[in-house]
Formats: structure tokens, C-alpha cells, sequence
């Protein structure tokens, strides 16, 4: 066995979950405030003045990383339940459910971003945009995974009924995509490439890419670290949680 096979089944293990939780949740939160940092201070204070928006634009740091991570978080929770649903893998199922709160966040924010520097742009707060729309029912599927997990008393079945939801709600991430090619929108048309070449200026690009992984980081550390809570309810009263528990309250 490779050993990076070898690695993934141990990570599998809850006793050596939690040890890798807690020893990379903290490092990923600290590289996620000096990514933040960097990005707002090169998109807040080096990037000039948008010609036509001014510094309105200067939203668009947070906006796009945060509907970015929205829709990949979404993706990321749909992968886990698959792989839970079909290998029966508790791990994957504590990460995926872990995954519902922290996306809805970034929706949040999202849509919260998108209604702030809209008003300037196009006159008003809210407007039935396809873009928008398809954003906000991502909120609702979010929501929907995480009342339906809370709502079921088995935590295994509870997670199997969620990542149900979870993975027939990922036909509506192309929907978000495109909607702005598919129908007419008042939503600006896609910028930001990760593989081909992106539309924004070149002094856009080191802040925006700072922003995104300071968010990513921020996503992961918060998944281990609501994963480990959630992985510790299920094993509490197994062996190694008792002696966790000890351990900690010396």
C-alpha cells in the first residue's frame, strides 16, 4: 500500500482525525488572516480607482472569492455524501454535513456583497436577476441540508438524508454559472478564469487571489474544526475521547 493510501484510511480513523483537526485548524486559521490581510490592503489601498465604478468595486475582493467558494463548498458537500452514501465512510459523512454551514456563509455574504454594490449600480437592492435568483435558492438548499440533519435523532441517517439533498440540489451549480450566458441579466458576465485568461485588469488579479485563498483557508480550517466537534459527539463515551477529555483538564 502507497503511502499516501495508507494515510488516507488513517485519516479515516476518528482518534487520528481529531489529532489532525486540532493540529491544522489553528495554522489554517493563521494563514487565513495574513492572506486576508494582504489581499484587502493591495485591493483597498494599491489597486486603483475603477474608470467606471470608482471605488465601489473595490466590493468585488470579497464578492466573487465568496460566490467562488459558495458554489465549490456546495460541490465539495455533494462529493463527501456521494462517497459516504456509496463506501459508507462516517467521515465522509461528519465532513460533508460539516460543509452546510460554513457554505451558507459564503451565500450570505454573497448575496449581502452582490445587494450593496448593486444599489449603486443598478438602482436598487434587489432584483429578480437569474443570477441573484439561483444564488439565493443555493441559500435554501444550504438551509434545507442543514434542518434536515438536525431534524432526524440518528446522526448516520440523519447525514444520509442530507447528503441526499445534497447531491441532487448540485444540478443547480451550472444553472448559477451560466445563467448569466443563458439568460439576459443585469449581473456582469463571468471575469474571473481559473484556467484561461481572466477579464479584470492585471493589478486586480494578486488581491483577488489572496482574498480567494485567505477564504479557502478559512473554509477548511472552520470544516476540521466543526468536523472534529461533530466527531467527537458521535465517539463520546469511546475510550480515547474519555482519555482526550482527562487529558485536557490538566
Amino acid at each position: 500500500m502507497s503511502p499516501l493510501i495508507r494515510w488516507f484510511h488513517q485519516l479515516g480513523s476518528p482518534p487520528y482525525f481529531d489529532r489532525f483537526a486540532a493540529r491544522w485548524s489553528p495554522w489554517l486559521y493563521a494563514a487565513a488572516l495574513l492572506l486576508f490581510a494582504l489581499g484587502l490592503w493591495q485591493g483597498l489601498f494599491v489597486v486603483p480607482a475603477d474608470y467606471q465604478q470608482g471605488d465601489s468595486f473595490r466590493i468585488f475582493f470579497v464578492h466573487v472569492p465568496a460566490a467562488m467558494l459558495s458554489m465549490s463548498v456546495f460541490a465539495a458537500m455533494a462529493v463527501y455524501s456521494a462517497i459516504a452514501l456509496i463506501w459508507r465512510i462516517k467521515l465522509c459523512e461528519i465532513l460533508a454535513m460539516a460543509c452546510a454551514p460554513v457554505g451558507a456563509g459564503f451565500t450570505l455574504i454573497t448575496l449581502a456583497t452582490g445587494s450593496i454594490w448593486g444599489k449603486p449600480m443598478w438602482g436598487t437592492w434587489w432584483d429578480w436577476d437569474p443570477r441573484l435568483t439561483t444564488e439565493l435558492i443555493l441559500l435554501f438548499l444550504y438551509l434545507g441540508v442543514m434542518g434536515l440533519y438536525a431534524a432526524i435523532d440518528d446522526r448516520r441517517n440523519a447525514a444520509r438524508a442530507a447528503g441526499m439533498l445534497a447531491i441532487v440540489g448540485v444540478a443547480l451549480l451550472p444553472v448559477i454559472k451560466y445563467s448569466v450566458v443563458w439568460w439576459n441579466s443585469l449581473h456582469q458576465g463571468q471575469t474571473i478564469s481559473v484556467f484561461g485568461e481572466s477579464k479584470i485588469h492585471g493589478s486586480m488579479e494578486a488581491p483577488f487571489w489572496l482574498m480567494f485563498a485567505g477564504l479557502s483557508c478559512w473554509f477548511m480550517a472552520s470544516l476540521l474544526q466543526r468536523a472534529r466537534a461533530d466527531n467527537l459527539r458521535r465517539e463520546a463515551g469511546k475510550d480515547w475521547v474519555a482519555k482526550l477529555a482527562v487529558g485536557g483538564t490538566r
